[in-house]
């Protein structure tokens, strides 16, 4: 008799269908937003002067972003805004099931070559801040052209490390019993029902051998290794920041310049060069430098947590479901939550946009010069010292600050 008994891990049965008439209409909201604003990125982000190692990064993160905003529409449009149509036999077509496949490796390889570039992301940040003193290293390391060889490889090698999860998926083929005008009628309907004819539907599903190695794929490998990494790499930049802001302040207090006089009484670049001494001068604009590169960085970790936020949940799930390895799990806990994820995953990567222009000068100045925007105009103008973060052989490299 104890084995007749179906245990209950999660019950969200009336979430899921409540949240589900609402998803379809957030998401396509949310696409449209992303779709846009993630072309302004890629616009803004490869001009000439913002065209430097973490801003190739941004843009191969926009570009996948909007790649997956591009498709998930149609998807939408489908699955989630015509719900009378899985009443349909057209709704199960052969040619919707390859599509169903295919919007399945489409927005997984996407969403893990977001996963690694967010992670080349916090190692380039790591060590643009902890070897601020190494350019020749970072020169090696973080330098343009092995950015886009970087950036190339993900794309290249994703795909690639997504396989397993591919092969797993296939087509079945269901018979079922539909009106003339193609709606599927019930089984209890079909005993008073003369006028019906057999047809094929078509399904996607994973094979049974296979699912664990699906989830573990996909939780562990795709999900839950980027989502560690990226937590390490976080605390250590946060490390980073706070022993330079110890550092700095200590050196201002052993040199005899207050900090708050250095940071506040001058207005501008050079607002201060009539009453500054050389040496403050330099002081002054060794710590603007400083507190340009620690903007930057606190903009990038925001990019780097949020992206946590939204990808642990899926991670820890996806771990989960390898770890109980019973289906009823993933039936009762996982399924419900995935219109939920996939809603936070899309605001994820259509908000950075709003996070780009709300932190960074660079990133609205270069954003009005190129849209010529009347609301951007106190700010459309570069600078004629623009921000730098480090000398490069002589050229300035200019980042989002």
């Amino acid at each position: 008799m104890a084995d007749n008994v179906t245990y209950t891990y999660c019950n969200l049965t009336h979430f899921a269908s409540t949240y589900k008439g609402l998803h379809g209409y957030l998401s396509v909201l949310v696409c449209i937003f992303g779709s846009v604003t993630n072309v302004f990125n890629i616009c803004v982000l490869t001009t000439r002067e913002m065209r430097w190692p973490t801003n190739l990064i941004l843009t191969g993160l926009a570009v996948t972003d909007l790649l997956v905003m591009l498709e998930y529409i149609p998807f939408l449009s489908h699955y989630y805004l015509a719900p009378n149509a899985k009443q349909m036999q057209s709704h199960y077509s052969y040619s919707w099931a390859l599509f169903m496949i295919f919007h399945v490796m489409f927005t997984q390889i996407c969403h893990f070559i977001s996963c690694c570039l967010t992670v080349i992301l916090a190692i380039w940040r790591y060590i643009a801040i902890s070897k601020a003193h190494n350019d020749a290293l970072r020169r090696t390391v973080t330098s343009i052209p092995r950015t886009l060889l970087t950036i190339f490889l993900t794309y290249l090698l994703c795909p690639l490390i997504c396989l397993p999860v591919f092969i797993t998926h296939n087509i079945k083929i269901h018979n079922k019993s539909v009106r003339d005008d193609g709606q599927f009628i019930s089984d209890k309907s079909l005993e008073n029902t003369t006028d019906y004819q057999q047809v094929q539907v078509y399904t996607i599903s994973i094979e049974g051998n296979f699912q664990s190695v699906t989830f573990f794929m996909y939780g562990v490998v795709i999900k839950l290794v980027p989502c560690i990494l990226l937590t390490i790499l976080s605390i250590k930049i946060i490390g980073v920041l706070m022993e330079t802001k110890k550092r700095r302040r200590l050196l201002f207090i052993n040199c005899g310049v207050p900090l708050v006089s250095v940071e506040n009484d001058c207005g501008g670049a050079g607002g201060c060069a009539g009453s500054l001494t050389n040496t403050n001068l330099q002081q002054k604009r060794h710590i603007e430098k400083e507190h340009q590169t620690d903007r930057t960085t606190r903009m990038l970790l925001i990019v780097l947590l949020l992206f946590l936020i939204t990808e642990f949940p899926q991670a820890i799930l996806g771990l989960m479901i390898v770890i109980y390895d019973d289906p009823l799990f993933a039936k009762q806990c996982y399924y419900p939550l995935g219109d939920l994820m996939d809603f936070l995953a899309l605001t994820n990567s259509a908000i950075n946009f709003v996070l780009y222009c709300s932190m960074s000068r660079q990133f609205r100045s270069a954003f009005g010069e190129i849209f010529k925007l009347k609301v951007c105009e106190p700010c459309v103008r570069l600078p004629n010292n623009p921000p730098t973060e480090f000398n490069n052989g002589g050229t300035t490299q200019v980042t989002l600050v």
